[in-house]
């Protein structure tokens, strides 16, 4: 079977969605049936917890709108039905406490007809939630599928394969099988880079019109975290973020008249998070100016289609880094479903060519940033520019950089060739007792904010919400007011929430039926 054109044929009819958020809802099966869970338990754990502490500070859009998830030892169990992740930290939290809690022994029979129990299971909750949750505007219509297991990776996929073949997969984007091994100890440095090595290398197994994606990873914190991280990046592919506009010069190779423009077609995607996207009020809204600015980029989320039109080319040793602001971006041959095979294979070969030219003749790119608002009140057009870098890998990295009217004057004041003895020597013995790295690597640096973002989450609502004594209202009522507020709150308070008309209700360990009708006597909301 040809994969690659099933996977292509796949892309062409996976229905459109016109929802605002295109992240998928997503499933984590977790096998504790290896005598290594005891291992893998821990480290599991606080990866997680990790993650969803950030993804439930980043202000804008969800990216992690729904999450279950699932452990499987004799049978598979639900330790935590679809939940809205921005809402339900604390109930995310007592789940992954609950995880902390499971016998670490690795005694359970090991197979893989749980693991089924569990994908089979998790696909009619998210029916059922999507059926309920559709009159509400709800916007998840795909659910990605992560099992984490000790097991043969190859085996598992296969059992997959085998017993899923008559099960409905319209709404499952993606299942990823994740074998965690116990290697060697990998230092900070390497993990990063054994990530990145591994993506390209897992084996996308395209069955039943959908992907089977199969990783290795070591059972280590920084691993697991950078793997639940995919989570946050942008996963709506109904197309692309950037066209790169390059002039066409006109050689042999090039048909096309000179004044035309040549047009690779770009995904955008974070490098770092920005940290004012963690620090916004408690409304969800930013503290600092809107970074959807009609002269910024921004790769969360990915709303708009930016247009960089390549001005000039620059020798990499000319650009100054003091003149280079703001985030860095990586942009990627773009993976637009909506594309058809061959100018999909067009356009990555085109990219990649650009990445290997640049780097072979030591170039960076300026690039301008054509503006998207186009209100009619703005008469004169605000630029703004971008340095291109290549790199030995098929991406690249886009910074803004200054332009004369940001440019702030500067004296830079000669270097003296010589110094006296008494001020070189103690400078000298302090460079010295420096330890020396060849690379930077920000794994090895920690800040304290994972438990500085927990502390916040922990916070009582009441604490962060707390109004200046010049804003609260005025305490000293007439009892005749009183009583008239109390009997019109008091309907109000009696009415039943949106929350408990549209709720899961408590997933029974031993069934696989789900009700979505209220229960007052739901554990989860004690």
């Amino acid at each position: 079977m040809n994969s690659r054109k099933l996977l292509s044929e796949t892309r062409r009819t996976f229905p459109a969605t016109k929802a605002h958020c295109q992240q998928p809802a997503r499933i984590l099966i977790v096998d504790v049936t290896s005598a290594s869970w005891a291992n893998t338990c821990s480290v599991l754990s606080e990866a997680l917890e990790n993650t969803l502490c950030l993804a439930c500070r980043l202000t804008g859009p969800c990216r992690v709108p729904l999450l279950s998830l699932y452990v499987v030892q004799n049978q598979q169990e639900c330790l935590l039905p679809f939940v809205q992740l921005k809402e339900s930290f604390a109930r995310v939290q007592a789940c992954i406490s609950e995880l902390r809690s499971l016998p670490r022994e690795g005694c359970y029979p090991q197979g893989g007809d749980g693991v089924v129990q569990a994908v089979q299971d998790g696909l009619q909750q998210f029916k059922q939630y999507s059926r309920h949750t559709a009159a509400g505007g709800s916007t998840n219509s795909s659910v990605e599928i992560i099992i984490l297991t000790s097991q043969s990776g190859k085996e598992m996929v296969k059992h997959l394969e085998k017993k899923l073949k008559d099960v409905d997969l319209v709404s499952l984007r993606r299942i990823q099988v994740i074998e965690v091994l116990k290697r060697g100890f990998l230092e900070p440095e390497d993990v990063e880079q054994c990530m990145l090595a591994e993506e390209p290398s897992s084996n996308d197994i395209a069955i039943l019109g959908m992907d089977i994606d199969l990783q290795t990873i070591e059972d280590n914190v920084i691993s697991l975290e950078m793997l639940f991280k995919t989570w946050l990046h942008d996963c709506g592919s109904e197309r692309e973020h950037l066209h790169l506009l390059l002039p066409s010069g006109g050689s042999s190779y090039d048909t096309a008249p000179k004044t035309t423009l040549i047009c690779l077609k770009c995904d955008l995607q974070e490098r770092l998070l920005d940290p004012a996207l963690l620090f916004g009020t408690v409304d969800g809204t930013m503290k600092t100016a809107d970074s959807n600015s009609s002269c910024q980029m921004t790769a969360w989320p990915a709303t708009v289609l930016y247009k960089l039109q390549v001005v000039k080319a620059l020798k990499s040793e000319g650009v100054c880094e003091s003149v280079l602001y703001g985030l860095p971006f990586i942009i990627k041959s773009t993976s637009c479903w909506q594309l058809d095979w061959d100018e999909l294979e067009l356009n990555q070969h085109s990219f990649h060519a650009l990445c290997h030219s640049l780097l072979k003749r030591k170039w960076m790119l300026l690039a301008k940033l054509d503006p998207q608002n186009t209100c009619p009140s703005w008469n004169i057009v605000v630029h703004s520019y971008y340095i291109i870098v290549p790199s030995d890998s098929a991406t690249l990295l886009v910074k803004a950089v200054a332009v004369r009217e940001l440019l702030m004057p500067s004296v830079f004041p000669a270097l003296l060739a010589e110094h006296p003895e008494r001020v070189r020597g103690p400078i000298e013995s302090a460079l010295n007792s420096l330890e020396v790295e060849v690379t930077y690597n920000p794994l090895h640096l920690k800040s304290n904010l994972y438990k500085h973002l927990k502390s916040m989450l922990y916070r009582p609502l009441h604490r962060q919400q707390a109004q200046p004594r010049d804003q609260r209202p005025e305490r000293h009522q007439s009892k005749q007011h009183q009583s008239r507020a109390k009997a019109t709150v008091a309907p109000l308070l009696m009415a039943p929430s949106p929350a408990q008309l549209f709720r899961p209700a408590v997933v029974r360990r031993d069934s696989s039926e789900y009700s979505f009708l209220p229960k007052e006597d739901d554990e989860f909301l004690q």
